[in-house]
């Protein structure tokens, strides 16, 4: 007869005859199966080899194999506990399929004032995985692939060391700036001229006093149509003040 003794992951069937030495009832010892307790996604698991077990989700794809690198215990017919995590011991086990969990709903009601409810639903994303082997040496020359959370800091440290392109240059494609000609007059001297209407008027072509000095009634109602002054060239009195700055 057999009695089921709940584990943390799975069911192990053992004989009430001698349930804590694992001995049949013919004398014989049984053989002690390897197993290991490893660390992913902040919780422990306690595996042994052919074991299925969902994870947080794991940055890989179904039909890759991955290597649980933080092992915090070994047991079987010899028991090794870390310190805290095993030297050089690994699981590695395939993915089998991304999965999402059961689904958990978030129901909130608020009474008195505020008289109002939400309901949300959430389903984790994990990953299901095959252990396939389990190695109390030799696991940081195994060459396997480190199982790594995919939204962990080194799984988007991949992405982020990758080259990027270069952008294309904005200012190949706009013209430069017109630039004030050599012994041109400083015209932010002028009432309410700042650099933007300075760049303005070197576009224009004014770049010296004397030639705002020298403009006529019909060059003001020209200068104010083409560069939308709307009268401040009269308003602030800039052929006046271009008089008295050309005469230095």
């Amino acid at each position: 007869m057999y009695i089921l003794k709940r584990d943390a992951l799975f069911e192990v069937a053992i004989r009430p005859e001698h349930p804590e030495t694992g001995t049949t009832g013919r004398g014989k010892e049984k053989e002690k199966r390897m197993f290991a307790v490893l660390k992913t996604g902040g919780k422990q698991y306690k595996v042994q080899s052919g074991d299925m077990l969902r994870v947080e989700k794991l940055a890989a794809d179904a039909g890759e194999t991955v290597q649980f690198n933080e092992v915090l215990m070994l047991g079987g017919d010899k028991t090794v506990v870390g310190a805290p995590f095993v030297k050089d011991a690994g699981v590695q086990a395939e993915v089998v399929d991304q999965v999402k969990g059961e689904k958990v709903i978030n129901f909130v009601k608020r009474r008195r004032k505020h008289s109002s409810k939400r309901t949300k639903g959430h389903r984790q994303k994990l990953t299901l995985i095959k252990v396939t082997d389990i190695l109390a040496s030799g696991a940081e020359k195994s060459g396997v692939k480190a199982a790594m959370g995919a939204g962990s800091v080194s799984a988007t440290a991949v992405t982020a060391a990758a080259p990027k392109k270069a952008a294309p240059r904005k200012a190949e494609a706009k013209a430069e700036a017109p630039k004030a000609a050599a012994g041109a007059d400083d015209l932010k001297q002028l009432s309410g001229v700042g650099p933007a209407l300075e760049k303005k008027l070197v576009a224009a072509g004014v770049t010296t006093f004397a030639q705002i000095a020298a403009w006529t009634d019909a060059d003001v109602a020209a200068m104010d149509e083409q560069l939308s002054f709307k009268g401040r060239i009269e308003r602030e009195g800039w052929i006046e003040q271009a008089k008295e700055l050309a005469k230095g």
